[in-house]
């Protein structure tokens, strides 16, 4: 029996439940026990957990002497391993307890014991030492198993799996966009990542969503092959680009001295992008459904060789997530139904001022702010749309349907997702006057809420 340099991982069969474990414990007065256990859980790399399922006194040791030994077998090559546990906590709820007991639920129904087999919490143990115990009749383990481990267990696939539930939990649209880039910074470290959404009519691509920059991006514009971004909205097709920083370098060097021998004229300017200015590495993927492209989804980082083909693919997965809830919001009926919590409004923002002044100028469907740029095109003209009904009618609430349907608004015909444009809208709003809110009160139907007196006026094309 000797000490082996054994990952927790490594033993993935052992933790699948085909051959009973045994559990080794004694009370505080040295008295032993031993007693079987039906499966032992990997949690992660350092830690497993057992089932709490009667009063024994396995647990009644643990609670005076919080050691274990427990003896494993991988069933493939019948090698034991004994792990040397240290008791930490017990969970009753949250998703490994879930887990664990809807497989003792499943096993129990199946033998008639449902009344009986009840789990009443998950038994986390620290896995001090790993140890193979020799003597067992074992053989060589079968070539094509020895892919299995980084299957079952990596945590890649597992991060991947929790962002698939929470992005599928989402109550709306504007909740989706958001989840997805904080999960890509909160499980993959991608901290520096926005969402741009196709304009079909315009050939460009807005900002909608950002995470990790100083300044909120939300507005911004690229056209459809302009650098990184429009290149892959055009070509419909994944792009990453590692040392960006040093490749623009070349390009300006090659640019300067074109610049010298013909003449500036010559060139196409330089397109200034959303973003860090000084990138090393970047990707972005486009977000498909059936062989349109709604938006482009953008990582960057200033480090060298840090956004590589993992980030690449899942990226690509998180974008197939976003792509498919857009359509979605697309599809949906704008009936109008009750207000789900997730969505309610937020609370009235107290505002140092008593009056915001919004002009709106028709040469171009800008509106500017008590003098400052707000917003641009549809979007700008649905916001004046409703300050002007608000104004000329008192009207505080609005649906979705009969803004659609107001032709001076000069929507697509094609069906539009008129959703992501108000999410925009109510992004700008927030940035520029916050005490001026577009609230949710709905799926189709949303509300003016403001403490302040709104002044309007416009300037002619």
């Amino acid at each position: 029996m000797g000490t082996v340099a054994l990952a927790l991982k490594d033993l993935w069969p052992c933790f699948e439940g085909i051959i009973p474990a045994t559990i080794a414990t004694c009370a505080k007065d040295g008295t032993p026990n031993i007693s079987y256990v039906s499966q032992v859980h990997y949690v992660d790399p350092e830690h497993v957990a057992i089932s709490f399922q009667f009063f024994n006194k396995t647990r009644k040791n643990i609670a005076e002497h919080p050691f274990a030994s427990v003896m494993v077998l991988d069933p493939r090559a019948m090698q034991a391993y004994r792990l040397s546990l240290r008791y930490e906590r017990s969970e009753s709820s949250g998703p490994l307890f879930q887990a664990m007991s809807l497989q003792l639920q499943a096993i129990a129904s199946h033998a008639g014991m449902s009344d009986v087999f009840r789990l009443r919490a998950a038994d986390i143990y620290a896995v001090r030492r790993i140890e193979r115990v020799e003597g067992f009749t074992s053989w060589p383990v079968p070539a094509q198993d020895e892919r299995l481990p980084s299957l079952f267990i990596d945590p890649n696939l597992h991060a991947l799996r929790v962002v698939a539930e929470q992005l599928n939990r989402t109550e709306c649209l504007g909740e989706l966009l958001e989840t997805a880039l904080r999960c890509l910074d909160e499980f993959f470290g991608l901290r520096h990542t926005m969402l741009l959404l196709v304009d079909e009519k315009r050939r460009t691509l807005q900002t909608i969503a950002s995470r990790g920059y100083d300044e909120n991006g939300v507005g911004s514009e690229v056209g459809f092959g302009d650098g990184l971004i429009g290149m892959v909205a055009t070509a419909k097709l994944p792009l990453r680009l590692s040392g960006l920083d040093h490749t623009l370098r070349y390009a300006r060097a090659v640019r300067n001295r074109a610049e010298a021998l013909s003449g500036s004229e010559t060139l196409c300017r330089e397109i200034p992008l959303p973003g860090l200015s000084n990138a090393s590495t970047q990707i972005a993927v486009p977000l498909m459904i059936r062989h349109r492209c709604l938006g482009v989804l953008v990582a960057e980082s200033l480090e060298p060789l840090t956004l590589l083909i993992r980030e690449e693919a899942v990226m690509a997965i998180v974008a197939g997530h976003l792509a498919s809830g857009i359509d979605q919001s697309a599809q949906e009926a704008d009936d109008p139904v009750a207000v789900e919590a997730s969505i309610t409004a937020s609370p009235p923002v107290h505002s140092a001022v008593t009056q915001r002044s919004f002009c709106f100028y028709h040469a171009d469907d800008c509106i500017f702010v008590d003098g400052e740029y707000l917003i641009k095109n549809v979007p700008g003209r649905i916001l004046w749309r409703i300050l002007k009904q608000h104004q000329d009618e008192q009207r505080v609430e609005f649906t979705n349907r009969e803004l659609r349907m107001d032709s001076w608004l000069g929507l697509p015909e094609w069906k539009d997702n008129f959703e992501t444009r108000l999410i925009l809208l109510r992004k700008r709003l927030e940035q520029k006057c916050p005490d001026v809110r577009l609230v949710p009160r709905g799926r189709g139907r949303f509300a003016l809420d403001t403490s302040v007196n709104i002044i309007l006026s416009e300037k002619p094309a």
